[in-house]
């Protein structure tokens, strides 16, 4: 079974590529297939925004298709500077991932408590089979976006270098498997999700 991962971002197919595979399930990228659409992501929340995403492409190519988008709320921020679901747009900028960081190290430094500003991501996934649309939602731990970057670069997820997880006070990109399962980020019930829309 192959699902087309309407995304160019290999970190975000190599964040479930593994549980996929052991499912008898193959994640491709647009990178596998040399299609790239041009979207206008204009829905008001992750959800939205991964439907129209994921329909753009299952219309392209007629495979099972899935998509994915993130919102991001900040604490103690004025509204207009809420990134919500323009997390790498700023003024109409498309931000680089180092244009990211500097972005929001500055919003910690100016906003924070000791230079840190809790934050929360929620996500949403869309998976379209048969041209019938699944979608699911979900949220993780609040965590701390800091004034100081780690030194460490996830490349596709600039801002894990300047997030740090409160339970255990480290870095998201210091963060080892076995510290996944002690925070409990697996994120199981996605692959569960997935698994159960396909087989529909």
């Amino acid at each position: 079974m192959k699902i087309l991962f309407a995304t160019g971002n290999q970190s975000k197919i190599k964040r479930f590529f593994k549980e996929l595979s052991d499912n008898g399930i193959e994640l491709l990228s647009l990178n596998d297939i040399n299609v790239n659409i041009d979207i206008e992501e204009n829905g008001k929340d992750a959800i939205e925004n991964a439907i129209i995403k994921a329909m753009a492409y299952y219309k392209e190519t007629g495979m099972i298709t899935m998509a994915m988008d993130d919102t991001l709320y900040l604490e103690g921020i004025p509204d207009k500077l809420q990134p919500g679901t323009h997390v790498r747009r700023v003024n109409g900028k498309k931000l680089n991932d180092e244009e990211m960081i500097e972005h929001y190290t500055k919003l910690a430094k100016k906003y924070g408590v000791d230079g840190k500003i809790t934050a929360r991501w929620i996500y949403g996934i869309a998976l379209i089979k048969d041209n019938k649309i699944n979608t699911y939602t979900w949220s993780k731990d609040d965590f701390y976006i800091t004034d100081k970057r780690n030194d460490k670069l996830e490349k596709g997820y600039p801002l894990n270098s300047i997030s740090i997880n409160k339970k255990l006070n480290k870095y998201f990109t210091d963060i080892t498997e076995e510290d996944k399962k002690i925070i409990n980020q697996e994120e199981t019930d996605v692959i569960e999700f997935i698994k159960n829309s396909i087989g529909e």
